[in-house]
């Protein structure tokens, strides 16, 4: 399929790759740098849930303005602002002095992400029809998942030959290529007359989850009794309240609630929440607790993801192409299944460790469950909705998956006892097993194939 591929749609599937990939990249490559940043700058698991999250709170609210940014300036203005945004905060964070310094830079990272992701895929969707989209989109989500998954492995190695600060820098030479290939793309700009910005439902959504998220993170210090955490908590959940009634009754709303009448969107959201919340749960854990908790340099902690690595590169774009062909319930349901088996296999991890015979079978059945799975997700969540209207279905599902792995981050103090020893490892272990049953659970009920598109 690829050598049918015109000259422009090669172009426009490279950039999207691209520019998706340094979004995606720079979410998951700190979980490895996390303990010696903390080491560092001090703060223990609080400062090292911050580090991912500030980046998450701000990704997850302004992943939705995105789309309306794109309709009133066009994705590839966008765009641009975007990746030159991710540069600029980029080198901040390389030279943060302290951890608040670094944590409000990678708050001003995630507004710079929330650009690149919603952009990309609207590009990939206006530019490919029928089954090339579908192949288009499963090379999309196979090369963004390998990001998601390769990061603790660059971020390892940057980690032990060099820097943890350099970990950050990563992304330059992408967004120097992306860059170029947006000058000689030589695309027509797309704006939609009379679009408008939703500022407020952008602020409520970011005090919404940011709320919520300081609630989550800080009560282990404080408890919920103390004004500190349930005043931010409370008026994070109002805020968010506050959020979903503006998308009611805005004229141009953020996150279209009609969007949700069509069953694969909701379903296939829903499904979504489950997953991502567990993919990031996971990611973080495993990275932290194999460094902290098993003793392993942050390369060896890196290296252990990079068996799901090689089978997302080796069966995504396959994945997708046969979910384009067979529809994507099937995947969707037993993907999330073996995935939930591969988390349940790390209960083998004891005090003696041993990566082979410990850690080895569940990554490799992690990885096999997570290629049948996300490739055929997005590509239902998007099938479900009108081609028009595919840059804010792609910027809702973007969003939902964000905001699930930001609260499933929050929460992980509470989902492993307080401490991430062997005990809270195992906890963590358990606890991701059963959010990708419920994704499961979620897929088999709700997904139909070979739905109509929503009009």
């Amino acid at each position: 399929m690829a050598e049918t591929m015109t000259r422009e749609q090669r172009v426009v599937l490279s950039i999207a790759v691209l520019a998706s990939f340094v979004s995606f990249l720079d979410g998951t490559v700190v979980n490895v740098a996390l303990p010696a940043i903390a080491g560092e700058l001090g703060g223990g698991l609080s400062t090292q849930q911050w580090v991912v999250d500030a980046y998450l709170v701000t990704l997850g609210a302004f992943i939705l303005v995105a789309g309306s940014l794109s309709d009133v300036l066009g994705r590839i203005v966008v765009l641009r602002i975007g990746l030159i945004g991710f540069g600029v905060t980029s080198l901040a964070i390389a030279a943060a002095p302290t951890a608040e310094f670094l944590i409000v830079a990678r708050a001003l990272q995630g507004i710079a992400g929330a650009l690149l992701v919603p952009s990309s895929l609207a590009l990939i969707t206006s530019t490919f029809r029928g089954p090339a989209q579908a192949r288009a989109i499963g090379i999309w989500t196979g090369a963004t998942t390998v990001a998601m998954i390769a990061g603790p492995l660059i971020g390892g190695i940057f980690v032990d030959t060099l820097s943890w600060r350099l970990v950050f820098l990563v992304n330059v030479l992408p967004i120097a290529v992306t860059m170029w290939l947006l000058a000689r793309l030589g695309h027509r700009d797309h704006r939609r007359p009379g679009a408008r910005v939703d500022i407020l439902g952008a602020v409520l959504c970011a005090l919404g989850l940011g709320g919520i998220v300081f609630a989550l993170i800080e009560q282990p210090n404080l408890g919920w009794a103390s004004p500190v955490i349930w005043l931010p908590g409370v008026i994070g959940i109002l805020s968010f309240a506050g959020f979903l009634l503006r998308q009611r009754t805005a004229r141009d709303p953020m996150m279209p609630l009609d969007l949700f009448r069509s069953r694969n969107f909701w379903a296939g959201n829903l499904a979504t929440v489950f997953v991502y919340a567990a993919l990031s749960l996971n990611g973080f854990v495993v990275s932290v607790y194999l460094q902290q908790g098993a003793g392993l340099p942050a390369t060896l902690a890196g290296l252990a993801s990079l068996p799901s690595t090689v089978l997302m590169i080796l069966l995504s774009s396959r994945m997708g192409a046969l979910a384009g062909r067979f529809g994507p319930r099937l995947f969707m349901t037993l993907g999330p299944i073996v995935m939930a088996a591969g988390a349940l296999l790390l209960l083998n991890v004891s005090g003696d460790f041993d990566y082979w015979t410990q850690v080895l079978p569940g990554v490799v059945v992690w990885g096999l469950g997570l290629t049948a799975t996300v490739s055929p997700l997005t590509a239902a969540v998007l099938g479900a909705i009108n081609t028009e209207r595919s840059g804010i279905a792609s910027a809702v599902n973007n969003a939902v998956s964000r905001v699930a792995g930001l609260l499933a981050i929050a929460a992980v103090s509470a989902v492993v006892g307080g401490s991430l020893d062997l005990g809270g490892f195992h906890r963590a272990a358990v606890f991701t097993a059963a959010l990708m049953l419920l994704g499961a659970a979620a897929s088999f009920l709700g997904i139909r194939n070979h739905l109509s598109r929503q009009d």
